[in-house]
């Protein structure tokens, strides 16, 4: 089985999670996301970090090796993106 892609990756994690902004960066084996979802409201981020393992499921064990990812809320992305400029 070839390796993801980071494009696959989000595929994947697009499928199980609506998402408002969702990037994907990797090198087939280790891959870094930043994933804004409404479903984080109120979450913490061991709960959010759950959230996406289970919208990956099967995948996680099979073909991703290792996923390094930064989840916020859209509320929190969007005081983030302010802070930048």
């Amino acid at each position: 089985m070839a390796d993801p892609t980071p494009q696959q990756v989000r595929e994947f994690i697009a499928a199980g999670l609506p998402c408002s902004h969702l990037e994907v960066e990797g090198d087939g084996r280790h891959f870094f996301a930043t994933i804004v979802s409404p479903e984080f409201d109120g979450k913490s981020r061991i709960a959010r970090h759950q959230r996406v393992y289970a919208a990956l499921g099967d995948r996680m064990r099979e073909q991703i090796h290792a996923l390094s990812m930064k989840t916020l809320t859209p509320a929190e992305f969007s005081a983030q993106a302010h802070h930048r400029t």
